[in-house]
């Protein structure tokens, strides 16, 4: 079999496919077109999130039998084609769960003790430390919406702590003894903090937005380590201006690029909610990065080599 590779991974990824008996050929140049042109040759991909695989795309791969996502996410593949014709989909969210929760922790941990204001301050040559008192973790009810990997590694993170976790997913029957399940009415009405944790779908594309924060009982702290898409920012910004969300750690933001690589520029230039999030003392920021470890670099490419293995071996 051969396969494209299309975005750099770790290199134990091309070493032990190679090993395996696969062909192996990299292209991390090339436009889109010219990749399509020639997609042919290939019976597997291994992508990122360079660019979409659509219909057209899929269409001109006619010996294709697999597209390895190096990821959590399917969101760049047009999953329901790609089934049509017999593609295996294969995606590796095994691979940086442990990292993803890891950086929810860090970023609520920071928000409550105010970490990031406290630094820039003293940097600055300023002792603030009444301005700095923070707020503890114990006794809160945490909040996960969407319970797969990442809600999970999130929610094991949590054990070491005295709260409460609740968990809200359209999946029956996937609490556990970390979280308990409970329907969006009764989480709506308890939880001091909402993590989010979903895929980015069409269910969940502009799912945070002004009715479902206003829907909340009690003022909360929010943390999106998911996708920036599920989140509307306008009513984001508007909810941390009122007061209804007290603060807001985000790795991801609606404004990002579909590769994931940068924000658009015309968002930084021209967007006032991208802005007042960027001025904002109590908004944590990071580039996308929850699941960007060293570590989970390697567990990532580990998981897809052995899910091809296991599937064409």
């Amino acid at each position: 079999m051969k396969i494209l590779h299309l975005d750099t991974n770790h290199p134990l990824l091309l070493n032990q496919l190679n090993e395996l008996g696969f062909v192996n050929h990299e292209d991390y140049t090339s436009s889109r077109e010219a990749i399509e042109a020639k997609i042919h040759e290939y019976n597997g991909i291994v992508i990122r999130s360079r660019f979409t695989i659509d219909k057209q795309f899929l269409d001109a791969a006619t010996n294709l039998k697999f597209i390895a996502r190096v990821g959590a996410g399917l969101e760049n593949i047009d999953c329901g084609h790609a089934e049509k014709k017999d593609v295996y989909l294969i995606s590796a969210p095994e691979g940086n769960r442990n990292a993803v929760g890891e950086h929810t922790l860090g970023m609520l941990l920071s928000l409550f003790n105010k970490l990031n204001k406290a630094d820039k301050e003293v940097r600055q040559g300023k002792w603030l430390r009444e301005e700095n008192r923070g707020i503890e973790l114990d006794e809160k009810t945490v909040g996960l919406i969407g319970y797969g990997n990442m809600g999970k590694a999130f929610a094991k993170k949590l054990r070491g702590f005295d709260v409460q976790v609740l968990c809200y997913d359209i999946q029956e029957q996937v609490g556990d003894e970390n979280a308990k399940q409970v329907h969006l009415k009764e989480f709506q009405e308890r939880v001091d903090v909402v993590s989010l944790h979903t895929p980015q779908t069409p269910l969940t594309l502009n799912m945070i937005n002004a009715t479902f924060i206003n829907s909340f009982t009690k003022p909360f702290w929010f943390i999106n380590t998911a996708r920036g898409k599920s989140v509307v920012t306008s009513d984001l910004v508007s909810a941390l201006k009122s007061g209804k969300i007290l603060g807001a750690g985000l790795d991801v933001l609606e404004y990002e690029k579909s590769s994931f690589e940068s924000v658009m520029s015309s968002a930084v230039e021209t967007s006032l909610p991208l802005q007042y999030l960027i001025k904002a003392e109590n908004v944590l920021l990071t580039p996308h990065v929850a699941g960007w470890t060293i570590e989970s670099k390697e567990k990532l490419a580990q998981t897809i080599v052995d899910k091809i293995k296991a599937k064409f071996c």
